[in-house]
This record gives structure tokens, sequence and C-alpha cells, in this order.
């Protein structure tokens, strides 16, 4: 409801952590969303070590579309030793202007169609 200015944080990311073996915590998460028929799931990688799920217990953040023209970026910071996504504009933002940034999925077999439909959009999120 009001502009925000370049290089300003915007939010963090917010959510449970997973540090024990966080991508096998985090396929078998996945896999059990979609049986309880949560349409989407809300997992942030943070490095090799961490995971933060947003899908049960996460904050606004986890709404923040996907562009590949972003004019936010996503920034892992550590505060108290542990790792913590914030979302920094790139640029100004207008009021009611869509806050977004680029994913940047891991390059896999199976493409995640891209949809922000931007000049220089890549097609695919990975």
């Amino acid at each position: 409801m009001e502009p925000i200015a370049a290089d300003e944080m915007v939010i963090e990311y917010m959510g449970q952590n997973i540090l024990q073996c966080p991508q096998v915590v985090a396929d078998m998460r996945e896999k059990r969303y979609a049986q309880e028929g949560i349409g989407s799931s809300y997992l942030f990688r943070v490095g090799h070590d961490t995971i933060i799920d947003a899908t049960k217990c996460g904050n606004l953040a986890r709404f923040i579309k996907h562009c590949c023209t972003p004019n936010c970026y996503a920034k892992v910071i550590t505060i108290e030793a542990q790792k913590k996504i914030v979302i920094y504009s790139k640029q100004p933002i207008g009021v009611n202007e869509e806050i977004t940034y680029d994913y940047k999925f891991l390059i896999t077999d199976t493409k995640i169609s891209c949809l922000c439909r931007t000049e220089s959009c890549c097609r695919t999120l990975n």
C-alpha cells in the first residue's frame, strides 16, 4: 500500500527450516503435500544444508511470483548463525505494482513452464 525504494528490504521469506537431510525431507514433503491435495508447495533452498518450507507455516513472501525480469531479488543472510532469506527491491516499486523475483530453480530434465510473459521471458523456470 506504499511505494518501495530501490535496494530496500521488502520481506523475509519465512517458514519451517529443514536442516537434517534437507533434500530427502523436502522430497518426502512434496509427495505428501500432493497426496493431501495441496496444489503447491513453497520450498526455498538456502544452499546445500537448509531448505525453508513455507507451505503450511509461511508468510506472504511465499506468494511472490516468479518473473524473468523481476523487480526484486532474494538474498541469503546469516543472523546469529541462522540462514534467512530476505527479498530486496532491485528498483523502485510503485503502489499496487506486483512484487516479483527470479526463482532460479535447479536445472532438471522436467521443465517447468514460465508464464511471466515479459519480453525477455526464458519460457521455463529451470
